[in-house]
């Protein structure tokens, strides 16, 4: 029977859309990559396949899922397979390099940005060399989740943190970004969910307690503590938090312009369901620093705007777009 394959390496992620196929009928499978087997010569099953891999996946001992994940996307499309979000949107999520080059060529700004590939010293002269003696943010090149955003207050704070940078936080691709550190008046990012291509709404997120940004639920825990002080805090404030929720729906959604110059983006780039997160500078800049196209989404704020179970909500609205998709593949299999 033609059915709608979720592709994803995390059962925790899965709930939320699980229960919105099941609420509207709707036929599905998971896929789970993080381990697998496949034979190219044969013909993959019937339906539309939802990739959901994640750049995170390498935390979670599912190094090689993204690679498996390309291979599988490649042999869908060699069939001819509908599939959501394919090899380009995998590519951009694996990479933030690739993000970024991708969201300036369609007249996106982002922050200035250096990738280095080397040893620490290599990572400590690239720094100095762009960013001399002022503040900047250390990341991986394949991250997710905000896991090893670190802000530093200059090149000697990263110094000293790369001199005995832990294991686990060493980039998983071999390649380190230095990145431009953006102020903003409020200590409050936007992200922007799309599906379908289309906007769907805005959050409001609180970054004063840490860059670890998942929405969902299962990944609300407490952000890491400083190594070395506020040298190198990974929230970028001793700060406290701002009271309230940490993600907030915005009831004005987002400005027209910058929501059509993002679902262009997104459209010359094969991406049908993705979170894009930018931060406005106090003179009214807006610069955008991520592409999730793995989004999940909060349930709280959606429930206290009043989207929760309804094709308004994140799960809804895919589920919705999904089984519109799958529509033409059952009657076709009829």
């Amino acid at each position: 029977m033609s059915k709608i394959h979720v592709i994803h390496e995390n059962p925790e992620w899965l709930p939320p859309l699980a229960r919105a196929f099941d609420q509207r009928g709707l036929p599905w499978a998971e896929w789970d990559l993080s381990s697998g087997s496949f034979d190219l010569s044969s013909p993959p099953p019937e339906g539309v396949f939802y990739n959901r891999m994640s750049a995170s996946s390498h935390t979670r001992g599912h190094r090689y899922s993204a690679e498996l994940t390309a291979a599988v996307l490649a042999w869908l499309e060699r069939y001819g397979r509908r599939v959501v979000n394919g090899p380009r949107a995998l590519d951009l999520e694996i990479s933030k390099a690739r993000q970024y080059a991708a969201l300036e060529a369609a007249g996106i700004a982002v922050p200035a940005t250096v990738v280095v590939r080397g040893e620490a010293g290599d990572v400590v002269d690239a720094a100095r060399r762009r960013f001399g003696t002022g503040p900047l943010i250390l990341k991986p090149n394949r991250g997710g989740k905000g896991l090893g955003v670190r802000l530093f207050a200059d090149s000697d704070a990263l110094a000293a943190f790369m001199a005995d940078a832990p294991a686990d936080e060493q980039p998983a691709d071999g390649l380190w970004l230095l990145q431009d550190y953006v102020r903003s008046a409020r200590p409050f990012i936007t992200r922007a969910e799309f599906v379908g291509g289309r906007f769907l709404y805005a959050v409001e997120v609180d970054t004063s307690s840490g860059f670890e940004l998942c929405p969902a639920d299962v990944c609300e825990v407490p952000a890491p503590s400083a190594a070395i002080g506020d040298a190198a805090c990974p929230v970028g404030t001793s700060a406290a938090p701002a009271p309230g929720p940490r993600f907030r729906v915005i009831p004005e959604g987002i400005e027209a312009a910058q929501r059509e110059r993002l679902e262009r983006f997104l459209a010359g780039n094969g991406v049908e369901v993705a979170g894009i997160e930018f931060i406005r500078t106090p003179e009214g800049r807006v610069l955008t620093y991520d592409v999730n196209t793995n989004t999940n989404y909060n349930p709280d704020a959606e429930a206290a705007a009043g989207l929760a179970g309804t094709d308004r909500s994140g799960p809804g609205a895919i589920a919705a777009f999904l089984g519109a998709a799958l529509a033409p593949t059952r009657r076709a299999a009829a």
